[in-house]
Formats: structure tokens, sequence, C-alpha cells
């Protein structure tokens, strides 16, 4: 059995983060990067189907030369083979082109199971797992916070809203997007990161994959502007007893015509 992981490489959750001198994204230069931690849980579901049968696990990212430091903890941690795309209008791709360049990898390997992060620490669009999905034609299921692989098929409990859960069977193959939490995710030991000095990672472009409606020039959604929200000094303290702050803020809010 093959199963795939798509893992993403995000700036570190303690790293400052400006906005770069175009206003388009953060700036990037100097900021450490660490795997997306949404896809970290995925990893570790990924490894527990290999602990417990016969499986290649194979991890996928997409961008520049920095994104090896991920792809090489993966390795460390478990997996066995590591592909990276790596080409600059690759990774300029919006969420629908980065979803037909791991298609196209799926595809090529034939893999039994896509797992994937709910969604990615930077983005937050949990865009990318579905249309997946789509594009191979699998059955899916998103917020995955347990799997059981049982007779050809994986049954799934799935988080919803207001702490609700639902139970999914999927038949193989399927795409699962594994929440946060998920799992109890495993650190590379000594032994696995020198192993995973051995490990092939199989550097692609584009046109290696054969993808032509994806990069800079298939974008779809753009982002315009980023920028820090404007500082104001109108801001109003409420004093008086918690009954009173409590009343006041509210009349506050009604008269704004937010309630």
């Amino acid at each position: 059995m093959k199963v795939m992981v798509c893992l993403k490489q995000v700036p570190h959750q303690d790293a400052r983060l400006d906005v770069n001198a175009e206003s388009t994204w953060i700036q990037e230069d100097n900021i450490k990067f660490e795997i997306n931690s949404y896809d970290t849980y995925a990893l570790e579901e990924a490894l527990q189907v290999k602990d417990a049968g016969e499986a290649e696990v194979v991890v996928v990212s997409i961008g520049p030369d920095r994104v090896t430091q991920a792809l090489r903890t993966a390795l460390g941690m478990g997996a066995d083979r590591a592909i990276h795309v790596n080409d600059a209008d690759a990774y300029a791709s919006d969420t629908l082109g980065c979803a037909k360049i791991l298609a196209a990898i799926a595809k090529d390997e034939g893999a039994d199971i896509v797992f994937t992060g709910f969604m990615s620490d930077d983005g937050n669009s949990s865009a990318v797992p579905p249309m997946l999905a789509e594009l191979l034609d699998l059955p899916s299921a998103t917020g995955v916070l347990k799997t059981e692989a049982a007779n050809g098929s994986i049954t799934v409990e799935r988080e919803l809203e207001g702490g609700a859960t639902e139970v999914v069977e999927l038949p193989k193959p399927c795409l699962i997007a594994i929440q946060t939490g998920a799992n109890q995710v495993r650190y590379a030991s000594l032994k696995g990161i020198m192993q995973a000095k051995k490990k092939p990672v199989d550097v692609k472009t584009l046109g290696d994959l054969g993808v032509t409606d994806a990069g800079a020039g298939g974008v779809k959604a753009k982002i315009d502007k980023v920028y820090a929200p404007p500082k104001s000094d109108t801001a109003e303290m409420l004093e008086g007893s918690t009954g009173d702050i409590v009343s006041t803020l509210v009349g506050k809010i009604k008269e704004l015509g937010l309630l």
C-alpha cells in the first residue's frame, strides 16, 4: 500500500512577522520555518498506518530550497521517500494550483491514501484538501480526529461544529485531512535522522509533472494587499461595577448596530 502525505513549510510559530516591501506577503528573509502543525499530525497518522502493516509513506511538498529541511525531518520521523516540487513558478501557485500539482503527483504515485493537514497555519483556508480530493475523484473527509483501517476501507471520526462528531466509512483510495490533536506526534530519533540522509528526495518541476495550468500563469485568486490593522487612540475605558460596565457596553454595541 502506498500512502502520500502532503506537507507545507510555514513560518515558525515564534517568528516575528513583518509585511514585505510590496505589501503582498510577509518578509520571509531571516526567519525560521517549520512543518505546518496540522501536517505533522497527518504525517504521524500515515506513519501509524505504516507501523500497522506493509505501507510505503511518501511525503510531498512544494517550495524553494529551504523546504528540503522539512522533508528531511519527515524522513527522519520514518517516511520512506520525499518528492520536492522545487520550481519558482510552482510555488507562486494559488490553492487550486497547489491542488493540481499535488493531484499530478498522487496520480503518478498511485496513492491508496492521501493524508493532508486540515489547514495551513499561514493560509487558514482549508481549501487544498477538498480541491485535491475533487481533482482525484476520491471520497474524502476533513477535520478527522481518528482513523481505523479494516477490510479495504477506513473508518474516520471527524469533528463538526458545536463539539459534535461524525463517523464516516471511506473506501480506498481516499483522502483524509487530519485535525490537530488527532494523535501524539513522534520525534525524529537520532537513528532516524542519520537514515534520512540516505533516503531519496526526488526534485520535480512543473514540466516534469506535465502540469501546465498551475503556477503563476494559472492563478485564479491572488493577494491584493497585506497590512497591519490601523492603530487607533480612540479607545474608551468603561468604569464602575461589573453590572454597570456590562450594561454600558451592551448599549454601545446596540448603538453601533452590532447587536
